[in-house]
This record gives C-alpha cells, sequence and structure tokens, in this order.
C-alpha cells in the first residue's frame, strides 16, 4: 500500500489543480472579493460617467533678448518639475477662478486639475475635470492662462527689483561725475593734476555706462514666460470607462482579491487542506472519503448499488490486503474528535457488515462505556454461541456473555458486544475478558472490529490499541487540525499501536458548532464516573419481522425505558 496520497513532486499540473481546489474551499471569500469589486466597479461608472476633461498645452520659455537665439538651451534653464508644482500651486488656482467669475472656488479647480509632462518636451499639459464639456474647457484655458499671468508676474518682480539696484548704483556715481566734470572746468588743463582728473571723470563714465547698460538690457527683456500651443476645446464623449467596462475591471479586480483573501486564510488555516495533508500527518494513506450525510446512515452495506456502500466495501478490501491487518484482521476504529464520533460509529459497524459479506465470521466490540446505544439503532436478535464468554466473575458486568446478532440485510449478518455503562471503565476495558474477547479472532476466518470513543477526548481507545493489529482514525477536514492529527498518531504509537490508514467525512456546517458536542461531552464525563444515561434514539420507522425460527428471550426493562416510551 502506498503510504500517502500526494501528487509527484513534479506532476506541477496536478498540484495546481490541487491549490485551486482547495482554493475553492472558500468560496464565500472569492464571492465577497467578487462582490465587492463590482460594487467598486458600478460605484466608478456611475460617478464618472459624467466628468469630461479638457486639454490645454503651453510651451514653457525663459525671459529672453532675442527669442530667435538658438545658441543657448532652452531646456537648460527650465526645471520642468519645478513648473509643474507652480502650475499646481495654490496661487495659479485662485488667479483662475478670479479669470472665470462664475463661482468656482479655487480648491474646486485644483481639485479637477492635472497637469503631466511630456517626455522630452518642454511642454506642461493642463487638463481639467468637470461635470460639462463646456466648464472643463473654461477651467482648463483659466488654468493655463494663470499660469502664464503668475509666471510672467514672478519674472516681472524679479526684473523690476533688479532694475531698482542698478538705478539705486548709477545715480551715486551720476552725482559723483558731475562734480568731477566741474573740477574739470576750473583747472588747467595740461597739467597733471587735471590729467590724473580727466582719468578719474573717463573710469566714472565707463562705468556708469556698463550699469546703463545692463540696465536696458533688463528692461528689453521678452516676459512671456510660454506660448499656448493648444487652446481647450469642449470635449465631444466623457471622460470616464463607462458602466461595462468598470464592472469588467471591478470584477477582474474582486476575482483577484477573493482568491489573495482565500490564499491567505488557505495559508493559516490550520486543518487539513486536502487528503495529503491529512496522510502527511498520520503518516498513513487515507483509505477513503466518504460522500456528505455518509454519516447518518449507520449500516449502508445492505443497499444495493449505494456510492456509500461501495466507498465502505472499497476500505474494507484496502484493510484486507494490508498485510499488517490481514494476518490476524483485529481494528479498531477511533474517531479523532467528538465531531466525528458518529462518523467513527457509521464506519466500524459497516466495515464489520462488509467484511461479513467477504465470508468472514465478524465481531464488532462496542467499547464505547460512557455512552453506548450502538445496539438500540441496529436490527439485533440473540447472538450465536460462537462468541460466548464464561459467566462474570467481576463486577463489571462488560463484556456479556453472549453477544447481539446484528442482521445486515443482503450483507448477511455479524455479531456485536453492545456496549453497557460500568462503574470503572478502564478496568472493564483492560480486563482478562475483553483480551480473551478480542483474541478469538485469531481463529481461521474471523474479524474483530472495535469501536472506541474518540482518542482526544478520552483514554479509551488507548487501552485498546496494544490488542489489535491497527488503527483507523476517523476524522473531517472542517473539526480537527493537522498538530491534532499529529498527536493523535504519536499517542497511538507511543500506546504500542499502529495506525493503517485514516477515513475523511464531511458533515457540512460550521466547524464551531460541531466542536459543540465535544465541549459537552468532556463536561459530562468530568461529573462523575458514571454519568446519568442518555437517551436511547427511537428506534427505525422501518421494522423487519423475524422469520419464526429467532430464539425468543425475555428482556428486562429498565427505568429509563420507561421513561422514554422504548417498546422494543
Amino acid at each position: 500500500m502506498t503510504e500517502a496520497h500526494v501528487s509527484p513532486a513534479g506532476d506541477e499540473p496536478e498540484l495546481l489543480r490541487d491549490q485551486f481546489r482547495q482554493l475553492l474551499r472558500y468560496r464565500w471569500l472569492i464571492g465577497g472579493g467578487i462582490g465587492i469589486g463590482l460594487i467598486g466597479g458600478a460605484y466608478l461608472g456611475i460617478t464618472s460617467a459624467d466628468s469630461y476633461a479638457a486639454n490645454s498645452d503651453i510651451v514653457v520659455r525663459t525671459p529672453t533678448t532675442n527669442p530667435f537665439d538658438n545658441t543657448s538651451a532652452p531646456d537648460k534653464s527650465v526645471n520642468m518639475n519645478t513648473e509643474r508644482q507652480t502650475a499646481l500651486s495654490s496661487n495659479v488656482a485662485q488667479i483662475a477662478a478670479k479669470k472665470l467669475k462664475d463661482g468656482t472656488s479655487a480648491r474646486a479647480l485644483k481639485k479637477g486639475l492635472q497637469v503631466t509632462t511630456p517626455p522630452q518636451s518642454l511642454t506642461l499639459r493642463f487638463t481639467y475635470t468637470a461635470d460639462s464639456p463646456e466648464a472643463a474647457a473654461r477651467g482648463a484655458n483659466a488654468l493655463a492662462a494663470a499660469y502664464l499671468s503668475a509666471s510672467e508676474k514672478k519674472w516681472s518682480d524679479l526684473r523690476d527689483s533688479m532694475v531698482y539696484r542698478l538705478k539705486k548704483q548709477i545715480d551715486p556715481l551720476g552725482k559723483q561725475q558731475n562734480e568731477l566734470a566741474q573740477q574739470l572746468d576750473a583747472m588747467t588743463k595740461g597739467t597733471s593734476a587735471y590729467d590724473a582728473q580727466q582719468t578719474a571723470n573717463v573710469n566714472l563714465k565707463s562705468r556708469i555706462s556698463t550699469l546703463q547698460n545692463q540696465r536696458d538690457t533688463l528692461m528689453g527683456l521678452d516676459m512671456a514666460a510660454g506660448t499656448v500651443t493648444q487652446e481647450a476645446t469642449p470635449p465631444t464623449g466623457s471622460d470616464g470607462l463607462g458602466l461595462v467596462i468598470s464592472l469588467a475591471l471591478g470584477g477582474a479586480f474582486g476575482i483577484a482579491f477573493g482568491l489573495l483573501a482565500a490564499w491567505v486564510r488557505l495559508v493559516f488555516d490550520p486543518s487539513p487542506r486536502s487528503t495529503g495533508d491529512v496522510a502527511r500527518a498520520v503518516r498513513a494513506p487515507v483509505l477513503g472519503s466518504l460522500p456528505r450525510g455518509a454519516a447518518k446512515n449507520l449500516l449502508a452495506a445492505d443497499q444495493t448499488g449505494s456510492r456509500i456502500a461501495e466507498e465502505y466495501r472499497s476500505i474494507a478490501f484496502r484493510l484486507a490486503y494490508d498485510a499488517r491487518f490481514a494476518d490476524r484482521r483485529r481494528l479498531l476504529v477511533v474517531a479523532a474528535r467528538d465531531a466525528s464520533a458518529q462518523a467513527a460509529t457509521a464506519v466500524a459497524t459497516n466495515l464489520a457488515a462488509s467484511f461479513a459479506e467477504t465470508g468472514k465470521d465478524v465481531l464488532l466490540v462496542e467499547a464505547d462505556l460512557r455512552a453506548p446505544g450502538l445496539s438500540a439503532r441496529l436490527h439485533t436478535s440473540a447472538g450465536r454461541p460462537g462468541w460466548s464468554l464464561p459467566a462474570d466473575n467481576d463486577d463489571n458486568g462488560w463484556p456479556g456473555t453472549r453477544p447481539l446478532t446484528v442482521d445486515a440485510g443482503e450483507a448477511g449478518s455479524f455479531d456485536l458486544v453492545a456496549g453497557q455503562r460500568v462503574r470503572n471503565v478502564a478496568r472493564a476495558l483492560t480486563s482478562h475478558r475483553t483480551t480473551r474477547l478480542i483474541e478469538d479472532a485469531d481463529e481461521s476466518g474471523s474479524t474483530v472490529v472495535v469501536l472506541a470513543p474518540p482518542v482526544l477526548s478520552y483514554a479509551d481507545a488507548l487501552a485498546m490499541v496494544d490488542r489489535v493489529d491497527g488503527v483507523v482514525i476517523v476524522c473531517d477536514l472542517r473539526s480537527v487540525h493537522r498538530t491534532e492529527l499529529v498527536r493523535i498518531r504519536e499517542l497511538i504509537l507511543g500506546a504500542g499501536g499502529t495506525v493503517l490508514g485514516a477515513v475523511t467525512h464531511d458533515e457540512g456546517g460550521h466547524p464551531a458548532k460541531q466542536q459543540g458536542g465535544a465541549k459537552n461531552s468532556v463536561h459530562r464525563a468530568a461529573g462523575s464516573e458514571l454519568p446519568p444515561p442518555a437517551p436511547r434514539p427511537a428506534p427505525p420507522a422501518e421494522q423487519r419481522l423475524g422469520d419464526g425460527t429467532e430464539t425468543v428471550t425475555l428482556r428486562q426493562l429498565r427505568p429509563e425505558d420507561l421513561r422514554t416510551g422504548d417498546k422494543r
């Protein structure tokens, strides 16, 4: 038998399909992501349906005396990032609001403005979005004009400041030059003093002339900050993506978001993601996976053509060909948690019926002595002497001297040692009578199936581990954690047992609700060693009549039978 049902490492497509199937376990997360994406796409499509965008382009330049001079590179003197920040400033928006004079605030203009710079160019593109085509065109043109006005004012203020400083330098020099001219008029030409004074006067005139040339150059600058190359016109269509495209994009985003959320949930999910995880945790193969609702069908082996019955037969055949079980054929069936107790009962009962169908002499031992009730749910009659035990010499009372015979329909019949409440469960399970009963399976053609309580709730199953050939663990992927399965395997190995495999089932519902039974069961067991008997389940609606050959025996009525109205 294989050790685990896992895909080969090189089978990438199979691994991807397995991961995708695991993600589909969280359909509600994927569906929620798609819903959020569609809602967001619908909102985007509706809100952008009445938005219009208009563009206005400006080529930026610096002040120059000769706009036709190509000797200087304009891109070296203009920082486009700085100009873009200037275009997006509140000052430009305020100037544009004053130009529009239609009540549009500077904040609204700034909110609807977007300024971009095409690569490798000196162009600023003003894009303004409004609720009408005309408003969009007016806003884009006003903002472009406001930018030119703000830039021109900035350069004009800088030029005026420089001209003022030059004037403050020229005026004192002019007065000094006038005084030198008067002194020269009073002096005799040709003298050394006259020549020195004349040289100082020439130098002073040259300095004044230089400063005046600088002032004239500044006054002659073209202060235009740029040129409008494209004026905004009213757009003919809406700037939005449209409702259909928005929904498609929202749906695609929702799928991606939902899958991401499902993947995150899958990564942090402590429960087994697949049967492969169960196989790796218990280090044994998954013998079978029961379909949903199979645990409610206690005896399905007598149903011809049933999918559940065929699954049980498949599990029985796999066990029959396992060398560890085939020699002595003693099997222990346990549930991982209380949520799987009903499924474990169904697995043990149907395996017993499946073995009986192959001609084996099968004994089903109900080792759940805390809440027994299996005999009340099956069609039983007086047992055959084959599995009989001598009279009980101690005060446990379990197992009884003669088992019951269970009618499994077309599968045949098997014997049942029904569980019953005892004062000391551990002593009853480890008694010599229990050991002798299980050892009778060593005879040729005999098979013993033992049903024990959940291993994580009670230690009863561990007391039976060393008396059987192997253990089958029944678990629900939604209610058990991987660490718990590892712990169960370690407990079984520590008690001297062997894990033959696992059987998974899915009963649906929320895992927290399935765990409720486990908590109640623990509280009941903690109260006393001998808790009050649980109500017996109602008998099946369909009753089978005997053929007249069955032995009629007297049955002792118990007080709880009278309280529950049991008429059997």
